[in-house]
């Protein structure tokens, strides 16, 4: 059962080093009638300190990186991917670009800095900036690539710690790799600094090293140089001549954000947030500055992890002693901290009280440090929980993967005497995607879904139970009008019901904006989880194409790729990585609408939606009404990103197993039913693609049709061979 909404709600906008420190106590011991919301540009987050060691080959990207989707997942905090585009501070909320406002009682704001580029002119695409961190590496790599024959000279724009590392990795880069190594055509590298000294206020003794091993790699060290533009071919300095490059790498001094200059906060001459020394803002003691986006006033410290580090279990305690109506404490950053420089050949330079150090025994240190500091990142095993019953039945899947299987419903119906009545044009006679009744002006189409949100974000969830449910409006060839919605919120304190009911009403009257319709009314009880859907009422623009209209010959076409109840399921049990969250909720929140255009203007024998009985059923649905066989090319069937993988590790929807009970009727040639690949036919699908049968001549303009409008994946994956009174669906590969 999921537990009730809390009274008070905590927002980490941006997940840098002091807000991760939060997500990861709250997994460890979240606090009481509090729920947490997380909110990133990004789905994962890239470590900084181990970023130059992935270009020296020394760390998989993997590595480097915390992944937002499985962490927060795990942690039972909601995750939020969006932009954020200011704040109301007298009603204390976040507000977006799209979607409702996001209200806090606690607010920490970690959204890093980036590089200056200020006073210096750009071509565009001159240069790869350092940030966001979380697409460097591919900027990086196609800017590399960007030339046939490969760079030939690149320039580093900044002195500090990162940009050397990022130097001495590069050049290990191009040593060891094997289109590089002993090679002529091994670029050259040059670091540029408009400062006379390097690495952010290192000793004298360590910047010898430094300039030292430079010069022994071959790494050219321009100081004093203020760049004041960036060509394709060239970085343009100020009294100097200009330096030829290939590629320029922007890594430069740190200042604030843009975001930060619009949430009406009080900052400091560099644009940061002006912050006490308990990490309040000097604006509203109910938000936090932190990290690089904070500077304490009277007691600043340099723009360094180190610090952000620090000051992570000094906001977690001021976030419950403020929730507990007690004084928070202040942030003693530390007068020095130990300096460790990666030179991507295995040895490192490191400088602690007063005295520096070079050797192999520094990069094992470093490397040690930063693994150790990732692990505690990178666990995403769900916290243990346990209701005290041991004879609990499993929990079901979410989405349409949490619908009553196809048999048990059609037993239910074969028992009971359903009146007939003269209004009912299609009903449960011969049922299909929608009912179509006779009104006094005409008829119209009625359809109705509802399902658990497979999703802890009520606005993504408002969206998809929307689209999920007019579609079948769309199948029919109806034009949606109008809606009820059925709501279910979860036990809590009003306040926050306020705000699911905002966020889950906002998403789904931004999807009925975009199709002109509108919401009518609607029902709303509590219970234990959320959950959402809708009564749609259409206007009938076609003749329905209903489920029994396919014709022999018609190609089978799917707009959408297959997987979303395996993904939802392994979203479930935190391993649904972030790579693969996105495309799925993509893919969840492409409308059908497309339906009513492939009506109008191909020759569309019939069509459905492919939901919760997946591909297979629903298939077999428009087989035994058609008295008809198909032919499905296996190999033809997109699926989703990250499928394949959760299958082969045994993570299939709960619904799948009543799905595959339609095996008896498909002949398979090439292919096990029980196999992992087989999986694509059988699993439950939420706001699924279109299943189209259209005449052979139409098929692959259809395809392109779809192609142009978005449905990128879409393919042809079967054709309907002959009538018959025993209706089959054989498979091949």
């Amino acid at each position: 059962m999921q537990k009730q909404l809390g009274r008070n709600t905590v927002v980490l906008l941006g997940i840098g080093h002091t807000n991760a420190h939060v997500l990861r106590m709250w997994k460890m011991q979240p606090i009481e009638n509090a729920q947490l919301v997380c909110i990133s540009n990004f789905s994962k987050v890239t470590y900084s300190g181990m970023l130059p060691g992935v270009l020296a080959g020394q760390y998989e990207p993997e590595a480097i990186e915390i992944d937002l989707v499985r962490l927060t997942q795990s942690a039972g905090a909601r995750l939020i991917v969006d932009e954020v585009v200011g704040l109301d501070h007298q009603r204390r909320q976040v507000l977006f670009r799209e979607r409702p406002p996001l209200s806090y009682d606690l607010l920490s704001i970690g959204v890093g800095s980036r590089p200056t580029g200020q006073g210096v002119e750009m071509t565009p695409n001159g240069c790869t900036p350092i940030k966001p961190m979380q697409t460097f590496l591919s900027r990086l790599e196609a800017d590399l690539k960007r030339k046939s024959d490969g760079p030939k000279q690149i320039a580093i724009v900044g002195g500090g710690l990162g940009s050397l590392e990022i130097a001495f990795c590069l050049e290990q880069r191009f040593r060891t790799r094997p289109e590089w190594a002993g090679s002529a055509r091994a670029p050259t590298i040059t670091v540029i600094t408009r400062s006379e000294s390097i690495g952010s206020g290192i000793l004298d003794s360590t910047q010898k090293r430094v300039r030292r091993c430079l010069k022994n790699r071959g790494i050219r060290l321009v100081t004093g140089a203020a760049v004041t533009g960036v060509n394709h071919d060239s970085v343009v300095l100020s009294g100097q001549q200009p330096i030829q490059s290939d590629a320029v790498i922007w890594a430069t001094g740190a200042v604030a954000p843009t975001i930060l200059g619009e949430l009406g906060l009080e900052v400091d001459n560099r644009g940061f947030v002006a912050t006490h020394e308990t990490l309040q803002t000097k604006t509203s003691d109910r938000v936090f500055a932190v990290g690089d986006s904070g500077t304490v006033i009277g007691n600043e410290t340099p723009k360094a992890g180190v610090y952000a580090v620090r000051q992570g279990p000094v906001l977690w305690d001021n976030i419950q002693r403020l929730l507990n109506d007690r004084c928070p404490r202040p942030f003693v950053p530390q007068r020095d901290f130990l300096k460790l420089i990666n030179l991507g050949n295995g040895f490192g330079i490191a400088e602690y009280k007063g005295r520096s150090f070079e050797g192999k025994i520094w990069w094992w240190l470093k490397n040690y440090i930063d693994r150790k500091f990732m692990k505690m990142y990178q666990d995403y095993r769900p916290m243990p929980m346990s209701s005290g019953n041991d004879d609990e039945v499993p929990m079901k899947c979410l989405g349409c993967g949490g619908k009553v299987g196809s048999e048990t419903l059609s037993a239910v119906l074969e028992e009971i005497d359903v009146p007939n009545h003269p209004d009912v044009l299609v009903g449960l006679e011969n049922p299909d995607d929608a009912a179509i009744i006779k009104t006094h002006g005409g008829q119209v189409t009625v359809t109705t879904d509802f399902f658990a949100a497979p999703f802890d974000d009520p606005y993504l969830v408002g969206r998809i139970a929307l689209l999920n449910s007019v579609s079948d409006c769309f199948v029919m060839g109806a034009k949606p009008t109008s809606a009820l919605a059925i709501v279910q919120l979860p036990l809590g304190h009003p306040r926050a019901q306020c705000q699911v009911m905002r966020e889950l009403m906002g998403g789904s009257v931004e999807e009925l904006r975009k199709m002109d319709a509108t919401i009518v009314g609607g029902h709303t009880i509590e219970g234990p989880r959320v959950t959402i859907g809708f009564t749609v009422l259409g206007h009938q623009l076609a003749e329905a194409k209903t489920k029994g209209m396919l014709r022999t010959g018609d190609q089978l076409i799917l707009s959408k790729p297959v997987g979303t109840g395996a993904l939802l399921a392994a979203l479930m049990q935190c391993e649904l990585s972030a790579e693969d969250y996105l495309p799925l909720v993509n893919s969840m929140v492409k409308s059908n609408a497309i339906a009513l255009e492939l009506i109008d203007r191909f020759s569309v024998g019939a069509m459905t939606d492919v939901t919760g009985f997946g591909l297979a059923g629903h298939l077999a649905e428009m087989l035994i009404a058609s008295q008809a066989k198909a032919e499905l090319y296996g190999r033809e069937i997109p699926v989703l990103p990250g499928f394949q993988s959760v299958v082969k590790r045994g993570i299939e929807s709960t619904l799948t197993p009543d799905n595959r009970a339609l095996a008896s009727r498909i002949e398979m040639t090439g292919l096990d039913k029980e196999s992992e690949r087989a999986s694509m036919l059988f699993d439950p699908q939420t706001s699924g693609g279109l299943l189209i049968g259209v005449s052979p001549d139409s098929a692959a303009k259809v395809v392109r049709f779809l192609g142009d409008h978005g449905f990128g994946e879409s393919a042809v994956i079967g054709t309907v061979t002959e009538t018959a009174c025993s209706p089959a669906l054989k498979i091949r590969l």
